[in-house]
């Protein structure tokens, strides 16, 4: 029988901390007879020593040799050039790949022989992969983050408080999206005082966003010019995701919920489609309409666009009216090491569904591996 050996590579995109393998991981692989390669300094940026990762029993070695003696290459997002061109025919590489963004980049290996494995095409709805689910993993995390960072940002209290000086009225806040993000950006908005409100396409949110506390803003009942009686209509999808809204449901949306925008003193934004551009939910029209010292945390900004017309991926800015928009679609690393642990386990269960008596096995058969393949055989 043979030995599969797997290699944590480490993430060269800028800002990123995270890393595929963290300690803990490497030690449950070991158990499980996979041979674990961890490449120099793979896991600084998230706090991981190479003295961490060789006491859990991995070989901390270059990317040279890493990449020469892997049967699997683990790493978070997708590949730049130098690493793409590192791959070598057999190989597999697995990851965040964004294939529906980056479908050159997944053509371009397959012709060299690379298989790709890729967690963010696993559809939700798959209930025996859910310990596999790095997307939802990672977007828990953001969620987190993007209201403990509306928080510091905000001048002024979250909760509502009564002190000799007078009372403190709560923030407002307006979460748009209830997705995982959405709805940990919700509880922990909650958790820390503020007077919650969030907005989904998708119907059945509502009684997610309500089981947290918050209250669900029905923009399909809140007609307006362009909606007629008929409302934002339904924004359910497939896979556990929102469906993406056609241009005059956008602009609908939009106009519906620029009022509530205005008066909140938080705004953050969590929607996206998978390999599309995210919905365009706040104009720069509705920011110039917020109150000054007002925060906008755009977690969808990448890019590929965002959900904030006047937000920039991985930037800060305060506009001329006082509003600060925050582009903030790489939160996860920004606390790379949860992040890190949790992806780990990720990539332990997907590895344990994928290892069979030694052997890597990509079976087109089963439906989880035909998922994260994109349908393709092995």
């Amino acid at each position: 029988m043979g030995t599969v050996t797997v290699g944590a590579v480490r993430g060269r995109a800028p800002g990123e901390r995270r890393v595929a393998l963290v300690p803990e991981a490497v030690t449950l692989l070991r158990r499980d007879g996979i041979d674990v390669l961890v490449e120099t300094g793979a896991g600084a940026g998230a706090w991981f020593a190479d003295a961490d990762y060789a006491g859990a029993g991995a070989a901390v070695v270059p990317s040279r040799e890493l990449y020469a003696r892997a049967d699997a290459v683990l790493c978070v997002g997708p590949p730049d050039a130098g690493a793409a061109a590192s791959l070598r025919a057999g190989q597999v590489l697995i990851g965040l790949l964004e294939p529906l963004r980056r479908p050159a980049l997944v053509s371009a290996l397959a012709e060299r022989g690379v298989r790709t494995v890729s967690l963010d095409l696993l559809p939700r709805t798959l209930s025996r992969a859910q310990s596999m689910d790095a997307l939802t993993s990672q977007a828990n995390i953001a969620g987190y983050k993007a209201a403990v960072l509306a928080a510091d940002t905000y001048d002024r209290f979250f909760p509502m408080l009564t002190t000799a000086a007078g009372t403190m009225r709560p923030a407002q806040v307006l979460v748009l999206g209830a997705g995982v993000a959405g709805l940990q950006a919700i509880a922990t908005a909650r958790r820390l005082g503020a007077v919650v409100t969030a907005h989904d396409v998708r119907p059945e949110s509502r009684e997610e966003v309500q089981s947290l506390g918050a209250r669900f803003l029905d923009v399909a009942a809140l007609p307006t010019r362009e909606q007629g009686a008929q409302g934002t209509g339904q924004g359910g999808g497939q896979g556990g995701y929102a469906r993406e809204l056609t241009e005059s449901e956008q602009r609908a949306q939009r106009a519906a919920l620029d009022a509530h925008i205005a008066r909140s003193d938080i705004v953050i934004t969590t929607a996206q489609v998978p390999g599309r551009k995210p919905p365009l939910l706040v104009t720069a029209t509705a920011v110039r309409a917020m109150k000054s010292g007002s925060v906008v945390v755009d977690l969808a900004a990448s890019e590929f666009g965002g959900n904030v017309e006047a937000s920039e991926p991985d930037r800060t800015t305060v506009l001329d009216n006082g509003v600060t928009v925050i582009g903030a679609g790489h939160l996860p690393s920004a606390m790379a090491t949860a992040a890190s642990t949790a992806y780990a386990r990720n990539l332990v269960a997907l590895l344990r569904h994928l290892v069979r008596d030694g052997e890597l096995v990509l079976d087109p058969a089963d439906e989880i591996t035909a998922a994260l393949t994109g349908g393709a055989p092995a």
